[in-house]
């Protein structure tokens, strides 16, 4: 907790969030508001636009999966930095944010709930988002490309669970409990970043992941553990990854970009 010696703690507290959101989820948010203004007042509609997940990043194949194995390792890094920076000589910082194995069936029932809960609306509002024309068509990368392929997007999908469930959830909760923050501003302000750092698809996907972010915020108020979460984002991710390219090829009609 924040001592009472005044504002200076506070203040500590304020800039170390906005560095560690400044080097991870923050810029990724900065980033995806300029895409989605520079979408909007592109001449193309945004209905016959594309946003690509999980591309290529060399046509030579060792190169391609360094690249991807490399950018999978560092986006970790953030994570270590919250579990460290939340970290004391009394506190665990992996109990304290309920990222661990002490209730794994527990854990994985939620997760699987949750998962229900978020993956159907999540498909419906997409789908609609395409129908309706303010949802970018999604073009994931193909998982046939190599032997390694769907592993690495499978561990693509544990980094991204980790990273936003661990940072927007678990660290950012806490640090703002500790200034003070009232719980459903906490919920609403994680939820927001969240949706925000997902624009770049298209305006659909920032009211998902905003709805996305209440529920998960809500759960975690309650459950007081970011385990579930993890496994709801993880699957879900993997699902979009793997799934995904299999449901583009079934219906491109419906899927892909119109143009």
């Amino acid at each position: 907790m924040i001592e009472s010696s005044g504002g200076l703690a506070k203040a500590r507290v304020y800039w170390e969030v906005g560095i560690v959101l400044g080097l991870s989820l923050g810029a990724s948010a900065v980033y995806s508001i300029v895409s989605i203004i520079a979408r909007l007042t592109d001449t193309t509609p945004l209905a016959d636009q594309s946003a690509t997940l999980n591309g290529s990043q060399s046509p030579r194949e060792w190169l391609d999966f360094t690249y991807q194995f490399l950018g999978i390792g560092f986006g970790l890094v953030a994570v270590a930095l919250v579990l460290y920076l939340l970290w004391t000589p009394t506190t665990d910082p992996f109990r304290l944010i309920g990222f661990d194995l002490t209730q794994p069936g527990r854990d994985l029932r939620r997760g699987l709930g949750l998962l229900l809960v978020i993956g159907i609306p999540g498909l419906a509002l997409y789908l609609a988002g395409r129908a309706f024309g303010f949802t970018v068509a999604v073009v994931p990368a193909p998982i046939d490309t190599f032997w390694w392929t769907i592993p690495i997007l499978v561990f693509s999908a544990l980094r991204s669970a980790l990273v936003e469930e661990i940072i927007v959830v678990g660290y950012l909760f806490t640090r703002l409990r500790q200034l003070g923050w009232p719980t459903w501003t906490i919920i609403l302000s994680s939820a927001v970043l969240r949706g925000s750092y997902h624009l770049y698809q298209g305006i659909g996907p920032f009211f998902g992941n905003v709805a996305m972010g209440v529920v998960f915020g809500w759960c975690y108020t309650r459950w007081g553990r970011t385990m579930p979460l993890v496994i709801t984002h993880w699957m879900l991710d993997i699902l979009s990854f793997v799934g995904y390219p299999l449901a583009l090829a079934w219906w491109p009609g419906l899927l892909a970009p119109s143009s």
